[in-house]
């Protein structure tokens, strides 16, 4: 087997082996500091302890034990595979649907992203978590391809209540709307608003984003146009790139005019 395998295979198949090179990659400490950070018996710590010395991930020192360089770079790079692991069993389930051709930032960004799925007793979740994302803000810009009438129900509401909001959607986005007398109503209503703006995109628009203030939220469909999740974060990686995007679209759009939604 390779010796490199071997490693971490070692260091993989002990969560107190992974926990105790961790905390002393932080600053040296006393095996009774580790048993208290790690849980681990002081039997189990003086193994582990001498396994790392062998490979010389740790040395004794005055203030307990601490981690060599060696053992930090370990210890760093394990820490770095282990969240590129979470962040993948995160996003396992609707991979297959991200436009990860639009999303141009590294993906271990969405580490710590809120993941909002359907279920059968709650179908629209994914829609209601951006209803609350909304809710919340201040300020909210939308870059979509379709309506969505609760959403834009929310949103003219909470217009209405005094919030900031622009959007630009795809101009063929537009003419359901208008065959759809309440949506129609809806849409006048924020267009007659002063805090309100929504451009048109002639082209398509294969995103669905939605910046609340610092969170973006991210809407998923299958191939099929089924809603399958919402995924919000404020990593400001993301945050950066959802309004980089929402400026792109919103520069090479054009204002909605209200004689567009008469049938």
């Amino acid at each position: 087997m390779d010796p490199v395998l071997d490693e971490i295979e070692f260091l993989a198949l002990s969560t107190n082996r992974v926990d105790v090179l961790s905390q002393l990659a932080k600053r040296p400490q006393t095996r009774q500091e580790l048993g208290a950070a790690t849980g681990a018996s002081q039997p189990t710590l003086g193994r582990i302890l001498r396994d790392f010395e062998e490979r010389h991930w740790v040395t004794p020192g005055p203030d307990g034990y601490e981690a060599t360089p060696t053992g930090r770079l370990v210890a760093d790079g394990f820490g770095d595979f282990y969240s590129l692991l979470e962040t993948e069993r995160k996003l396992r389930e609707i991979v297959e649907w991200l436009p990860t051709e639009e999303l141009t930032f590294d993906l271990r960004a969405l580490q710590e992203s809120t993941i909002t799925v359907p279920s059968q007793t709650r179908p629209g979740a994914p829609v209601s978590r951006v209803i609350d994302l909304i809710e919340d803000a201040e300020q909210v810009k939308i870059l979509s391809h379709a309506f969505n009438d609760r959403t834009l129900q929310a949103v003219t509401d909470w217009v209405a209540a005094g919030g900031s909001f622009e959007a630009v959607f795809s101009a063929a986005a537009i003419k359901p709307v208008a065959n759809d007398a309440a949506l129609a109503g809806l849409l006048r209503e924020l267009l007659d608003s002063e805090t309100a703006t929504v451009r048109i995109y002639d082209g398509p628009v294969p995103l669905a984003v939605t910046l609340t203030d610092s969170v973006v939220s991210l809407l998923v469909r299958d191939d099929n146009g089924r809603l399958q999740a919402a995924l919000d974060t404020d990593n400001p990686e993301v945050t950066d790139w959802a309004q980089e995007v929402y400026s792109r679209y919103w520069e090479e759009s054009r204002p909605l005019e209200p004689d567009l939604l008469d049938t």
